[in-house]
């Protein structure tokens, strides 16, 4: 029979409570006659029966919030493991080059900590890079792997993807804080970006974050579109775009600590 955390902790407690007050009470009787000192008695015996049991409840909840915090790590991990099949099976579809979405994963994260992020919103960041491009799943092959330029219907029908995508993530608690990330990297530091048109710091921090990463991987890998540029004409657009289509501050960042990023985003075990 299965029986759920808290009746098993306050079974415990009541048990343990019950013996003590009984055991404790018979102990007392037998060994003290006096009226006025067993009054005493009884009121130093409820004191150590207050500590006791307290230090009891502590042990017990935190053993019990220990465990459910293991269940919840471990269904997250889980989670994780289903989105990233997911994803591969969507670089796949999309013709991405191998590795993309866990290669931006891994500079996204190292970035944002660069950033000062972490606890829920380096969490969120991970999420939201790894899924930055779910809402293509909505979107025709024939625009998603166009060897050649679209023309201005199939852009406005690819401009449709991030509300897509945060649509989606809104729908699942645990991605919501994730969704920003998706629904905002294609905005602009100088507001000429979409779908929204947000303009500097509006944009959230963990997209304009990746951001910096997704123009690195995009233009550093061939794509169906394009080759993969040198990588010296990669960081010269990267300096070119700060403050116009990136956060000049996070360019500046990303630029600093480029050696360990690159490293990073490329080696699985760094």
């Amino acid at each position: 029979m299965n029986v759920s955390p808290q009746l098993r902790t306050a079974g415990a407690y009541v048990l343990i409570s019950a013996a003590w007050i009984w055991f404790s009470g018979q102990l007392l009787g037998d060994l003290v006659h006096d009226p006025q000192r067993i009054v005493l008695y009884q009121i130093f015996k409820a004191w150590l029966f207050v500590l006791g049991t307290g230090a009891l409840l502590y042990w017990m909840i935190g053993r019990t919030v220990r465990r459910l915090a293991d269940a919840n790590r471990r269904l997250l991990e889980s989670h994780e493991q289903a989105l990233r099949v997911l994803v591969q099976a969507m670089d796949v579809r999309h013709k991405e080059t191998s590795d993309h979405s866990e290669r931006v994963v891994r500079m996204a994260a190292g970035l944002a900590q660069l950033a000062g992020l972490e606890g829920d919103a380096l969490r969120d960041i991970k999420f939201g890079a790894l899924l930055h491009d779910i809402g293509k799943l909505a979107l025709p092959d024939a625009i998603l792997i166009k060897p050649g330029k679209l023309d201005d219907a199939e852009t406005q029908v690819m401009r449709t993807h991030p509300r897509i995508g945060h649509d989606m993530l809104q729908r699942v608690e645990f991605l919501r804080g994730a969704s920003v990330v998706p629904y905002s990297h294609h905005e602009r530091w100088d507001g000429s970006g979409y779908p929204q048109g947000l303009k500097g710091d509006a944009i959230p921090l963990a997209a304009r974050i990746f951001s910096v990463v997704d123009v690195w991987d995009a233009l550093s890998f061939p794509r169906v579109y394009k080759p993969a540029w040198p990588e010296a004409e990669v960081l010269h657009y990267l300096r070119d775009a700060a403050g116009s289509q990136l956060d000049p501050a996070l360019v500046q960042l990303f630029l600093d600590h480029y050696p360990a990023l690159k490293a990073l985003a490329l080696n699985p075990t760094n």
